[in-house]
């Protein structure tokens, strides 16, 4: 299976850390491909205090981070601010954002994927290994890029196993280090189009994400429903939780609660 390809109906997509490695750089080039149309200057939709140029420059300062943390190892404590490198954008911005994504991606494959590193989310007991930021820095590159191309007046639909594979690792890293809920306990199912089911379980010590079937399971107080890409940009707050796309059933308020408390880093 190719990480462009959709993966069969009601499957997970099987990515692993060559298909990552390759949607980060397929992602980070269409970034790249942004600028070229994009006034550098120009608001970002997805981020108002950006401008595209803000946007690209904040890619590729994120880029050479975790390329620093995965050069450096084993690690309780992130990279110091000069082991990432040049973090501010010399001579065309284009060519510096082309070179920070070299970075990474030589510093994950020399690392290869079970080579343990500093990461945020390890301590709330998810992989810390290169693996674990290939995957992540693809969905950093895929929301980003898109940020870019709506910015240019083209915005393009995510590879469709890539938004799958995303909005799992959303679910897992980005709700699995999150505090504990503020409202009472609930759950919460997300539906993709293609097929995967995920519930969302909610309480007082967080948030964690079961891979469900359709119908398995205690019913659901809420549920989501919609592409993959719609559910990922949705997450992200690049859409509203009651757009056209999406489909909300049950407590539409719990959906609400959710889209707000969704984590961004």
């Amino acid at each position: 299976m190719t990480p462009f390809h959709t993966p069969p109906a009601g499957a997970f997509p099987a990515l692993r850390f060559p298909d990552w490695l390759e949607l980060v750089e397929d992602r980070s080039a269409a970034l790249r491909k942004a600028l070229e149309t994009a006034d550098e200057q120009a608001g970002v939709p997805g981020c108002p205090d950006w401008t595209v140029r803000d946007l690209v420059a904040h890619v590729g300062r994120v880029q050479r981070f975790w390329a620093a943390a995965v050069a450096a190892g084993p690690a309780t404590r992130p990279p110091e601010p000069d082991a990432a490198g040049d973090q501010v954008p010399d001579g065309g911005l284009a060519s510096w954002s082309a070179r920070s994504t070299a970075v990474l991606l030589d510093a994950l494959r020399a690392a290869g994927p079970e080579r343990e590193c500093w990461t945020w989310w390890a301590s709330a007991g998810s992989p810390g290994t290169a693996g674990a930021v290939a995957r992540h820095q693809v969905q950093e590159a895929a929301v980003h890029a898109r940020d870019a191309q709506e910015a240019a007046g083209a915005p393009e639909p995510l590879p469709p196993a890539l938004a799958l594979d995303a909005v799992d690792e959303f679910l897992h890293i980005g709700f699995g280090t999150m505090d504990g809920w503020p409202h009472s306990p609930a759950r919460v199912a997300l539906v993709s189009t293609e097929g995967p089911v995920w519930t969302l379980i909610l309480d007082a010590t967080g948030a964690s994400a079961v891979r469900l079937g359709p119908g398995d399971g205690p019913a659901p107080d809420a549920s989501l429903t919609g592409s993959a890409e719609e559910l990922l940009l949705c997450l992200y707050r690049r859409v509203p939780w009651d757009a056209a796309a999406l489909r909300v059933g049950g407590d539409a308020a719990l959906v609400r609660q959710l889209a707000v408390w969704s984590p961004l880093d």
